[in-house]
């Protein structure tokens, strides 16, 4: 029997999320998170940030959504600032560095567009990999865990207060 060609993988593909994305998004999101997301601080701080489209990115394949992360413009004390999340990859396509290339895209698009800093709630081991650290004097507004509340911003900045509207 004659071998056959092995057909590749579909390949990813990266774009701006758009309004067209949004029922795809809420079913990955309800995947990954469940229904516990809207519980949680993070979501307290998207109530009052205003959703940054630009800076937010979907991972296709094949025309399939298959990740995606969210920034929203946020003010930290006095200083403008973006709020990374949610972030999530489909089952099937994690293991392979998908998440942490969508945040790098985000991160990239947020600093070309002249945001100081993105701010976000997460696991550091993950996040540090990606110029992430813990972020001190940093208030959400809601219950916390200090240690996993990170920061990747411009060198020197002085970043403290409350989240809050822009």
């Amino acid at each position: 029997m004659p071998l056959q060609p092995c057909r590749p993988e579909p390949a990813l593909s990266f774009v701006n999320e758009i309004p067209e994305h949004g029922p795809a998004i809420e079913a990955l999101l309800n995947r990954a998170f469940g229904p516990g997301r809207f519980a949680k601080v993070s979501e307290r701080v998207r109530e009052f940030a205003a959703f940054a489209p630009e800076l937010s990115f979907c991972a296709l394949e094949g025309g399939r959504l298959v990740g995606v992360v969210r920034m929203w413009r946020v003010m930290a004390g006095d200083q403008p600032i973006v709020f990374l999340g949610p972030l999530a990859v489909d089952e099937d396509a994690r293991k392979h560095g998908l998440g942490a290339e969508l945040v790098e895209r985000a991160c990239a698009a947020a600093e070309a567009a002249g945001e100081a800093a993105v701010l976000l709630v997460g696991d550091l081991p993950f996040f540090q990999r990606v110029g992430f650290e813990v972020a001190s004097g940093v208030t959400l507004p809601g219950p916390v865990d200090p240690r996993r509340v990170l920061v990747r911003a411009r060198p020197s900045l002085g970043l403290a207060g409350s989240l809050h509207a822009r």
